[in-house]
């Protein structure tokens, strides 16, 4: 029997058994399967949250890592629930903009969506049948967990020829030599990660740019935290490829006041100061 790892990232939390009951399903189909717990702390219903965290997953999990993602206000309606081969990683969701930015980053090599019932969970009785609220357990893991055992994509249901949804998500835009973008999420350090990506900023990146959220201006984009005094604000590029905005052993929303969603400019800096 394969031995597969399951990733799961979702808005469930840890005070209910939901997370544990998807385990469980998983487990009776494939005993060896080997979980990753990615995060249940997704805020609810927070689908962006979510795909972003899924794009940074893509890059530091084995070939054929399956990253089981749930984070799904729209369950029991009429959206897609969908198979997602992306390079050497697939993804199994409701397709409702949760990887949206995976896809955006490398283009999906087929898309199924999981319409075959018989590998959705079997109800033990008449009294727990298909529940239209937890389609996380009873139609995504299952599939998850059959398709860990090696089975093709294909039979889980029908390809999808098209677009996925898409989730609210602007990107950033430039206006005269001026990159304009927005705080994306805010980490539990206080640090705000933006929607501005090292691939939008002029080449080479050099210490002549300067950020500007709110009133304050960040002169440098700097290589790690500690290279700005402690209590000082610092500009980034964090782990997942995104400018970030921290202070050095502080809390930037905090400081600024700011959260997610709140504007920011990138700039050349001859003329700018740091305040």
């Amino acid at each position: 029997m394969a031995t597969q790892i399951i990733t799961l990232t979702t808005d469930f939390g840890q005070s209910d058994s939901y997370v544990t009951q998807m385990k469980g399903v998983m487990l009776t189909i494939n005993p060896n399967v080997y979980f990753i717990d990615a995060t249940h702390a997704i805020p609810p219903q927070d689908v962006l949250r979510a795909a972003v965290v899924l794009t940074e997953l893509i890059d530091a999990f084995p070939d054929g890592t399956i990253h089981l993602a749930v984070v799904d206000p729209d369950v029991g309606s009429n959206r897609r629930i969908v198979g997602i081969e992306v390079g050497s990683q697939r993804f199994v969701g409701p397709d409702n903009g949760l990887f949206a930015l995976v896809t955006r980053r490398v283009a999906p090599d087929r898309i199924v969506q999981l319409t075959e019932k018989a590998f959705w969970r079997q109800p033990q009785s008449a009294t727990c049948p298909i529940a239209n609220t937890f389609h996380g357990r009873d139609i995504m893991a299952p599939v998850a967990a059959h398709w860990s055992l090696g089975r093709d994509l294909i039979e889980f249901g029908e390809l999808i020829d098209g677009l996925l949804g898409d989730v609210s998500h602007r990107r950033p835009h430039k206006v005269s030599d001026t990159i304009i973008g927005e705080v994306l999420w805010v980490d539990r350090f206080g640090n705000l990660i933006t929607n501005i990506e090292v691939s939008d900023l002029p080449k080479p990146i050099t210490d002549c740019l300067t950020v500007q959220i709110g009133k304050r201006r960040i002169t440098g984009i700097h290589q790690f935290y500690g290279q700005q005094c402690e209590g000082n604000f610092v500009a980034t590029i964090g782990s997942s490829g995104h400018l970030e905005i921290a202070v050095n052993r502080g809390n930037a929303s905090e400081l600024l006041q700011v959260g997610v969603g709140q504007a920011l400019r990138v700039f050349e800096c001859e003329s700018a100061e740091d305040e």
